[in-house]
């Protein structure tokens, strides 16, 4: 008996550990709510602008950088930041991409970190 509640407990854990893994895989963007479409279609539409810089291409620089920035009550971004830079152009690139996004009112002032990847085609994709 003691054994069958053990392993009901142990399994218990290792199900809520993958789920939290999985979970921690996915991150939330709370202002993707005020996008059209959401924050799948925000993911897509930043990996759509984006124009892989010359620099970052040439030398395989891939990786995430971070924006933080303020959703004003209208919608409108204000107080760019570049926090995290991977270097070879791929900032600016990133803070361009923001500037051009269009939210819809929140209603109130919301500090936002949006992450921007970037990630170089496998040779031979395009």
């Amino acid at each position: 008996m003691k054994m069958k509640v053990l392993l009901v407990v142990l399994l218990t854990f290792c199900t809520a550990g993958m789920v939290a893994q999985a979970q921690a895989n996915k991150r939330v963007i709370p202002a993707a709510e005020y996008y059209e479409g959401g924050q799948e279609k925000l993911l897509a539409d930043i990996q759509q602008m984006i124009e892989y810089p010359p620099t970052a291409k040439r030398n395989r620089i891939q990786g995430e950088c971070l924006v933080n920035f303020v959703l004003e009550a209208d919608g409108k971004i204000a107080n760019q930041k570049l926090v995290k830079e991977i270097g070879g152009g791929c900032g600016a690139e990133a803070m361009r991409i923001v500037s051009q996004l269009k939210f819809k009112a929140p209603g109130y002032r919301m500090d936002v970190g949006l992450p921007v990847k970037f990630s170089l085609p496998k040779p031979g994709e395009k």
